[in-house]
């Protein structure tokens, strides 16, 4: 089915009477995400207080009465992500379960609590996106906001790498109390390592690497008059990301590349290579220190203290895993101040969530793969397929960096990526017969 068809199909939708509209939740949920610094919670409820996560909470609750109450919702059909989605919560809440079966510590017992909110959250998103979108130009309307976010993000840490002055420190909102303690930049060979909104270096890199995708997607197919709005924002996204001086960057923009490139033709693939070259040649002219910064990053893998720290820690992990295989010692509850860092999710969730956690958690990743390719194949249109395998090399990223930091810890990575698997349940949806779009009751 074309896009031009899937509008078609769904234009009378918009004239009926509409239900909440999803787009616009989920557009508040990204504000919160990204907008405000992921340290700053209600003191109350600790690690779980940030506003983004409430609300996320809230999304869930509002998604379970639309299913209890069919009338504030679209009819739903088949939906591969939601039961992938179900499967991985279900494996969280019997980790929960097994890990109650004995006391807990008090920290480890309100970890456990906290971790079981925050999982509720992230699947509320993905759930609202992948059941409740109900057109393709409502889809675009979340990405293209979603972008504005990563854009408004890059920009911020740009400043903060030339200046060195981390602004976000001082920004103040009532009600709301740092849970960690904002400081100075961070700094890697006396260059200063940026983190906007994000937590860290290495978050922000996550986030910008999974967003480019949809960036580039949204420059090449654009109106006249939008089109160079939209390159100076893939620029900006682009040029923040090496700033963060993180290799995870570097790793998931590469397996992005990987899903991307080859469906691109050997015209647009020359650009790309001849832009990337000129990209790097300006970052060296601008900032002489950054080449040598990340040749080292790859050159010294082994021998620096990041990379022995990540190695070192599949052996410290070992003993964990023994003592819970199956389902883990519980989420949330292996705290790096604590223990040590692992700097990888799947070896995070081993131990939290044992081996059924990781199976499900790759489940996660490999259905929206799956649903992805299956959405492509039913899209005739240029313009659509180019949005599904833009998605699709986004999922890769997200995969490809939850090996490098263990991203459960990071709320904003964590909520980009059940958003954007959202959008790929809502994609294959809308990719199908116009009977299965769900919109027909509006």
């Amino acid at each position: 089915m074309t896009s031009a068809s899937v509008r078609e199909a769904t234009a009378a939708a918009a004239a009926k009477p509409r239900r909440v509209d999803a787009v616009t939740l989920l557009t508040w949920y990204t504000f919160l995400l990204m907008a405000i610094p992921g340290p700053l919670v209600f003191a109350p409820l600790g690690g779980a207080g940030s506003p983004a996560t409430i609300f996320a909470v809230l999304l869930f609750c509002f998604y379970l009465a639309t299913c209890l109450h069919p009338a504030l919702a679209p009819p739903r059909g088949p939906q591969p992500l939601r039961r992938a989605a179900v499967a991985f919560g279900s494996s969280i809440l019997a980790t929960y379960i097994s890990a109650n079966r004995h006391a807990l510590p008090a920290m480890a017992l309100n970890g456990i609590d906290r971790g079981l909110i925050m999982i509720s959250g992230w699947l509320g998103v993905l759930l609202l996106a992948a059941d409740d979108i109900d057109r393709m130009e409502r889809l675009e309307t979340l990405i293209r906001r979603i972008i504005i976010g990563a854009t408004a993000m890059a920009i911020l840490a740009e400043i903060q790498f030339f200046t060195g002055l981390n602004a976000v420190q001082y920004i103040v909102i009532p009600g709301l109390t740092s849970q960690q303690p904002l400081t100075d930049l961070s700094t890697r060979d006396a260059l200063f390592r940026p983190s906007a909104t994000a937590s860290s270096p290495i978050e922000l890199a996550a986030v910008l690497a999974v967003c480019l995708p949809l960036a580039v997607h949204r420059a090449r197919y654009v109106p006249l008059g939008l089109r160079l709005r939209r390159w100076i924002q893939v620029a900006i996204i682009g040029v923040g990301l090496p700033l963060t001086l993180s290799r995870t960057g570097v790793v998931a923009l590469a397996a992005a590349s990987l899903v991307l490139l080859p469906t691109w033709s050997r015209r647009d693939r020359r650009i790309a290579y001849l832009v990337a070259s000129l990209a790097a040649v300006a970052m060296w002219a601008v900032v002489p220190g950054l080449a040598g910064t990340f040749k080292s990053l790859f050159t010294q893998v082994g021998s620096d203290s990041s990379s022995l720290s990540r190695t070192d820690a599949f052996s410290s992990a070992l003993p964990f895993i023994a003592q819970h295989p199956w389902l883990g010692q519980g989420f949330d509850t292996f705290f790096p101040q604590i223990y040590f860092f692992t700097d990888d999710q799947y070896l995070h969730a081993l131990i939290e969530t044992g081996v059924i956690g990781v199976l499900t958690l790759l489940a996660l990743f490999a259905t929206g793969w799956i649903t992805a390719a299956s959405a492509r194949r039913a899209a005739s249109d240029q313009q659509l397929r180019d949005l599904v395998q833009s998605l699709a090399a986004a999922i890769a990223a997200a995969a490809a960096a939850f090996a490098t930091v263990d991203a459960f810890s990071f709320s904003i990575i964590s909520g980009v990526v059940f958003m954007l698997l959202g959008c790929v349940g809502a994609v294959w949806r809308l990719t199908r017969s116009p009977a299965s779009i769900g919109v027909a009751e509006h």
